[in-house]
Formats: C-alpha cells, structure tokens, sequence
C-alpha cells in the first residue's frame, strides 16, 4: 500500500479484514494502524516500510496518493515493479493510467474509484465517517481485484464504462472539494441557500463537459451529487482538498477543476463558475493553518 492516508488506511484495514498481509510504503513511519469507524476503534496489524528495498514480496501494488503526489512515489513503483504484479492506482480525476505513464512502469495498471468519508486526523490514525464503496474498470484484472477483497466491509463492483464511472465520480469532487477548501468548512457548508446554488451551477457545467467527453451523465446525476452532499452525508464530513489545505499541503486542484476547464476549452464550453473556482485555487499558497 502506497500512500498511508485516509483512503490507504481505508483500504489497508478492508485488505486485512479479506485476510491478506498488508504492508504500508511511508514516509513518516508511525507504530500502528488506528482505524475509527462509526462501530468503534481497531488497530490493524501492518507491516510499515520506509525505505523501498525492505518493502518484501508482494502480490498488489496499490497507489493511494493524490495525482501530484505520483512522482515522490517513484522510488517505491520501481522497486517493485516486476511487469507482473498488478497496479491499482485508486485516484481522484479521469487519469488513472498517465498519472503513472511517465514512470515507465512495466506492471498492468487498474484503474480505481472509492467513494468514501475518511481523514487521516495523525500519522498512522485514520477516521472512517462513513461506509465506503469502489469501482475499478471491467475485465480480467478487475474481476480478481474484486475477488481479492470479498469478506470485507468495502462494497466493490467493476464496471465496463469506467469512463463514466471516473467522470461521475469527478462530479462529487468538483464543487464539494473548491467550495470546502476555499471556505474552510466542511460540508455544512453545502447548506446554505446561496451556496448550493452555487454548487449546481458549478455541476451543471461539468455534466455539459462530462457529455462532451463520451461520458453517459444527465442533470440526474448532478442532482444525485447535491441530494447526498446536503441530506445523507454528515455535515461534519470534509472533503480531502480541504484536510490538504488545513494541513498545508498542495492541493489537487489541476486533477480536478483544472481537468474540467481544460476539457472545456477543448470543446468550446463556457464554464465561467468552475474557472473562477480555479483561479482561487490556484492563488492558495500552501501553509498550514493553526488552530482549524
């Protein structure tokens, strides 16, 4: 497991629970994997690596860190790569497979979405608020990745239209993410008037970009995104860009916003909100924020 974040926590503690032997490639190495969950707190039995060479035999590679995050992860792709073992790169965005394309890996790549409410509050320490689920592209390899976590609590399925899957999945990044981020707020932020105005206009352009780029969207599905956002998810819920601003880190905004407006421009596509968005984003200097 590449990357001991929210979502590498998450999936750590589902590839355990399958009965599988985990390792976490870090670079802050910490004592022990603390999962909280809505059911309680436990600790996963992992094994932790800080240098590549001692990373030991392996059967999945599983890349957890955000796009820009990819090439820092280099030393740890090559060690282990073997052109055999298999590569799930579970990222935000539409990229999958050239986020890892300039590193010149040998190994088959799987695309892979997750769909869950997770931060990581420490080294080590990671907070489930919600259950998580994951889609990866069809076929052989996704079949066996879908397989390797049954008897877990993640809910996966592989899809044949992983485009659309990835563009959806954009979809509940896109306004979310900016919103909390530039404001500081989790997603009580969702709920006043005025911001949720905001939101749909911010979805209703990426849906017209979506279709532009082959993606099977409707208005339906960035009303679904609003509905979950402000009525099913906890309002105590953050998205990840925020949990990076808070903690001073880069933000993923070019894989996100940035993907949207390039796609935009490409086909012609006014989408004057989510430009805004990321300008503002793009002014963000990275520090960390005492006292959020």
């Amino acid at each position: 497991m590449i990357g001991s974040g929210g979502i590498g926590g998450v999936i750590a503690e589902a590839a355990h629970a399958a009965g599988h032997e985990v390792t976490m490639c870090v670079r802050t190495p910490f004592e022990r994997l603390v999962l909280e969950t809505p059911d309680g707190t436990s600790e996963i039995p992992v094994r932790v690596a800080t240098d590549p060479g001692s990373a030991g035999e392996h059967d999945w590679i599983v890349l957890t860190t955000k796009v820009h995050d990819v090439p820092g992860t280099a030393p740890w792709l090559h060690e282990l790569d073997d052109g055999r073992t298999p590569l799930v790169v579970v990222q935000n965005g539409i990229a999958h497979r050239e986020s890892v394309a300039e590193l010149g890996l040998r190994a088959p790549v799987l695309p892979a979405l997750i769909y869950v409410g997770a931060e990581r509050t420490s080294p080590g320490r990671v907070v489930r608020r919600s259950p998580a689920t994951m889609q990866v592209e069809g076929g052989e390899l996704g079949s066996r990745f879908v397989a390797l976590l049954e008897g877990s609590e993640v809910k996966l399925r592989a899809t044949d239209d992983f485009h659309t899957a990835a563009w959806r999945k954009m979809l509940t990044n896109v306004a979310p993410n900016p919103i909390t981020a530039l404001t500081l707020r989790r997603l009580d932020v969702l709920a006043d008037d005025e911001v949720r105005e905001l939101a749909a206009g911010i979805l209703a352009e990426a849906v017209a970009v979506a279709q532009a780029e082959g993606a099977s969207l409707t208005q339906q599905d960035a009303d679904k995104v609003l509905i979950d956002y402000t009525d099913r998810m906890p309002p105590t819920n953050g998205t990840s860009m925020l949990y990076d601003r808070i903690a001073g880190l880069p933000l993923e905004h070019e894989h996100i916003t940035g993907t949207l407006v390039r796609a935009a421009d490409r086909h012609g596509i006014a989408v004057p909100l989510n430009r805004t968005l990321l300008t503002l984003l793009r002014a963000i200097r990275p520090a960390p924020i005492p006292g959020v």
